[in-house]
């Protein structure tokens, strides 16, 4: 079976259950916070990877770094140790991610800019690409992006959509060499 099948049955099963319970919100933003600090923290992986430390053990860090996290995201994260399968705690996180969002209509974004984007100004990108994807609104992540020499750059999922300097004088440079 493929990383990816293990990871979205686990996420499948969380997600059923969120639904269930009517914690879908809490949930997700409790997962995003997971995602984050395990990301940002490659010790914490080598840890629960280590076959020095007992799975109690690895269970304790796990409630301690997450103690807040409601009961049912700390035992997916405590079953995911006993079955030996900390590797996929990213996986899980992005995979529930991806269904609440399906849930609701909503879609992740990057959006490049040169400088940072007003409120104003990710709702109408969100109000005008939404659309486009087929969602009813985006979850827009901003990146300031010192290279781009004005205009913005979105992605979403595998689609870009640029609307940047640099892009548009890469195409009139194609067309004018094609």
């Amino acid at each position: 079976m493929s990383n990816a099948t293990i990871a979205k049955r686990y996420a499948v099963a969380l997600f059923r259950l969120a639904k269930e319970k009517n914690l879908l919100d809490q949930m997700e933003s409790e997962l995003r916070v997971v995602k984050e600090v395990y990301s940002q923290n490659a010790g914490l992986s080598v840890v629960l990877k280590s076959p020095k430390l007992t799975n109690e053990k690895k269970k304790e860090i796990i409630k301690q770094a997450f103690s807040n996290a409601s009961v049912y995201v700390l035992n997916t994260l405590m079953i995911l140790i006993d079955r030996h399968r900390e590797d996929y705690i990213v996986a899980v996180a992005d995979y529930f991610i991806e269904f609440a969002n399906e849930e609701r209509g909503i879609a992740e974004a990057k959006v490049y800019t040169t400088r940072p984007l007003t409120e104003a100004e990710q709702q109408a990108l969100s109000a005008t690409f939404a659309a486009k994807v087929g969602k009813r609104s985006l979850r827009i992540e901003n990146i300031v992006d010192t290279n781009l020499l004005g205009g913005i750059k979105l992605r979403i999922g595998n689609r870009i959509f640029d609307g940047s300097l640099r892009g548009k004088l890469e195409r009139l440079e194609r067309q004018l060499l094609g």
